[in-house]
């Protein structure tokens, strides 16, 4: 309700149209995280009530019922959830990645980077049985 009244007083005091401020009011990236557990949660809701209908229903029985919810409601639930959770578990790994390899880097140092001469050792000799030069021919 906050938000409504802030939209109508900002409505009213510079005359734009609503749809412009509800699109400058909305914050950023809130709604999408909000979204899946709320469909979730709305088609579990239904599939109960499908099940609960054919329970009740006089032709019907509890394992009619059982099989609706879990082949209407918690399969196809499951299956959306996993597919659109991919996004959030992708940048959660990355972020553990990125975790583990700044930790790596602060216990190990910074010398123990790319460059294979920051550690301050000086270079090997050439190993004998090696790659053979490239010969140019006569």
């Amino acid at each position: 309700m906050p938000l409504a009244a802030a939209l109508l007083a900002t409505l009213r005091r510079n005359r734009h149209s609503r749809k412009t401020l509800y699109a400058q009011a909305q914050p950023p990236n809130k709604l999408p995280r909000m979204v899946l557990p709320l469909v979730i949660i709305a088609w579990l809701y239904v599939t109960l009530l499908m099940a609960v209908a054919e329970a009740a229903s006089p032709a019907g029985t509890l394992l009619g019922a059982a099989i609706t919810f879990v082949f209407y409601g918690l399969l196809p639930a499951g299956i959306i959830g996993y597919i659109l959770a991919t996004p959030a578990r992708k940048r959660a790994r990355r972020a553990r990645e990125q975790a583990q390899m700044a930790a790596y880097e602060a216990a190990h140092g910074a010398a123990s980077g790319t460059d294979p001469d920051a550690r301050g050792h000086a270079s090997g000799a050439a190993q004998g049985g090696g790659v053979a030069p490239v010969r140019e021919e006569p």
